[in-house]
């Protein structure tokens, strides 16, 4: 059978790193097992906050890339802010530093003049080209990802021009994301937000979002036909041998780990085991991978756990998976935020697939709570929850000195990346009739 073909819009490709490639890498690699062919599009000379090289790998030979220039203000922002070349342009909820007057005044520009984000000037060149390169090379579907919701609105309109069915996958929500309310948005402004947000929901033929309370929150504000695809994990990112675990008690967080994530009483009941027990204290690790606020590393060192912290920085996706198969626990703080119910991390999948015990700190009846109890993958605690915190870290560090820390894994089949890709190609057959 003749495969069908599926322009994907995304801002974030190889060489970029992070979690946000993830989700339309691993798109065009198993599509095509579904029968459709992907044809990429993505920018030419985006300033990807990090650079993984080993993304590379994970595209599919032959496939169809298209690119473009586009032009941000990253590289202004650091200038005028004093940030070298590879720091952060994010101050919004991964500080560096304390935010400065320069940092403010970024984060108000950002949220009343660009619209929907920094990446807003890629949308018109981009419609101009895909509408004369569909004129040319038709497709059967349209898929973006958001955010960046540029590519929503690209998708939207290219959608609007040819009459193009139109997929809009969300890794995160618009106007209903935690971050939204710390992007200093005037009314005005937020007036075009909600109107822009609104267009795309009447234009997309069918809406996917990364969980599922995050829907039914979609649903709630008009959005129509919205079912949740799970970012997964991809077995292609596991070693077939493992590396033996860590010889200390690691505990282990990779990817950012932002101020609205700071877990203040976990580290200040981890400082007063080891006060408590010097043995506790002699083979505990925090292992924290990728950019951590200035204010967790200062938390870390106000309760006496310097000696015990190992940061190193931003790593490429086979270190964080080598750092997660090795940890003894792997901690997983969700954003706090009100809508946190919905908030399923990326790396919640690679968690559980490393068969490693897992602390939740965030809502008990989240999405995530839900997933890990299912898979009896470990155990949810809010974040004041100091004393079920402390036993449950008592418990492993028993068995841990025992040999003995190791969970049994529910079934977790239905939340590989293959699968979930599965239910995304029945998605695209049923709006390309």
């Amino acid at each position: 059978m003749e495969k069908k073909r599926v322009l994907i819009i995304s801002y974030y490709w190889p060489p970029s790193g992070g979690v946000g490639v993830n989700r339309c890498l691993k798109f065009a690699k198993y599509l095509p097992e579904f029968d459709w062919e992907p044809v990429v599009y993505a920018p030419s000379n985006a300033s990807y906050p990090y650079i993984d090289e080993t993304n590379f790998k994970h595209i599919p030979e032959g496939i169809t890339i298209l690119k473009q220039p586009i032009k941000e203000p990253f590289e202004l922002f650091k200038k005028l802010s004093g940030r070298k070349k590879n720091d952060s342009a994010n101050p919004v909820y991964v500080r560096d530093r304390k935010r400065s007057f320069i940092d403010e005044f970024a984060i108000w520009v950002r949220g009343n003049y660009f619209i929907p984000d920094a990446r807003a000037m890629w949308i018109k060149p981009s419609v101009r080209y895909l509408k004369k390169y569909l004129s040319e090379h038709p497709v059967d579907a349209i898929l973006t990802d958001g955010p960046p919701h540029t590519n929503t609105v690209i998708g939207c309109r290219v959608s609007q021009a040819t009459g193009t069915p139109w997929l809009a996958d969300f890794q995160d929500p618009w106007t209903q994301v935690d971050y939204y309310s710390m992007l200093k948005i005037g009314k005005r402004a937020d007036k075009k937000h909600h109107a822009l947000e609104q267009e795309c929901f009447r234009t997309a033929e069918k809406i996917t979002i990364a969980s599922p309370t995050w829907a039914k929150d979609m649903e709630s504000i008009g959005a129509e036909n919205v079912d949740p695809i799970f970012w997964g994990y991809d077995d292609d990112d596991f070693p077939e041998n493992p590396p033996p675990p860590d010889d200390t008690f690691s505990i282990v967080h990779a990817g950012q780990l932002g101020y609205d994530r700071r877990p203040d009483s976990f580290l200040s009941m981890l400082g007063e085991l080891k006060k408590e027990n010097p043995e506790f204290g002699n083979l505990l690790r925090l292992k924290f991978a990728g950019t951590v606020d200035y204010a967790i590393e200062e938390m870390i060192k106000d309760n006496g756990l310097s000696e015990n912290y190992f940061a190193p920085g931003n790593v490429s996706r086979p270190e964080a998976i080598d750092l997660t198969l090795k940890a003894q626990l792997l901690l997983l703080p969700l954003n706090i935020a009100d809508n946190a119910k919905g908030r399923i991390p990326g790396k919640l999948f690679e968690n559980l697939r490393a068969s490693k015990p897992i602390l939740v700190l965030g809502p008990t009846d989240s999405d995530v709570s839900k997933i890990v109890n299912d898979a009896n993958a470990g155990i949810t605690c809010a974040y004041d929850d100091v004393e079920t915190q402390k036993v449950f870290i008592l418990e492993r560090f028993e068995k841990f000195k025992k040999g003995e820390n190791q969970i049994d894994l529910g079934n977790i089949k239905a939340y590989s990346v293959k699968n979930q890709i599965k239910r995304l190609s029945e998605f695209l057959n049923n709006i390309s009739k």
